[in-house]
């Protein structure tokens, strides 16, 4: 309790939260990212729906150590219907990285923890990639992008089930 507005005690049982701290610009914007996340993860049946089985994560690359990035693919039980992470466990954006994408088409970015409107520097990707016919990771096609530091991004195929904007 009160991780979502970046308290800065532990909860206390006896105490309400600090909703007062909203008046400062980074809680209200570890506020709004909390909500956004949540809004996708509800909307997005690639984030919740075969939490318990297999079928429903897929790495893409998770022995990059020289760049602390990790990358991987969460899917639904439509496998069409997947979502792209990428975590950037670094300080230094990361320019032109590539990483393999199953499908070939725009990314769109549904977050990227980086943005202004939740207290980062506005590093990304204008909210989108395209892919390229360029083997990757295993996968047909890859993506370039700018990985911002510190950063989680998910990105989601555009025009694939369960894709909205």
């Amino acid at each position: 309790m009160g991780n979502e507005i970046a308290q800065w005690w532990e909860w206390n049982h006896d105490s309400s939260l600090e909703w007062h701290l909203l008046q400062y610009a980074p809680h209200a914007q570890v506020q709004r990212l909390v909500k956004d996340l949540n809004a996708v993860y509800r909307r997005e049946a690639s984030l919740h729906q075969v939490d318990y089985d297999p079928s429903g994560f897929q790495w893409i690359d998770c022995s990059d150590n020289e760049s602390s990035i990790v990358s991987f693919i969460r899917r639904a039980r439509d496998p069409h219907d997947f979502t792209v992470l990428v975590l950037n466990f670094t300080p230094v954006p990361r320019q032109d990285y590539r990483i393999g994408v199953p499908e070939a088409g725009r990314y769109a970015e549904l977050i990227n923890t980086d943005s202004e409107y939740y207290g980062g520097s506005n590093l990304g990707n204008a909210g989108g990639v395209v892919s390229e016919p360029v083997e990757t990771h295993g996968h047909p096609h890859s993506v370039r992008l700018l990985v911002p530091p510190l950063s989680c991004l998910l990105l989601k195929r555009e025009g694939a089930t369960g894709h909205r904007p």
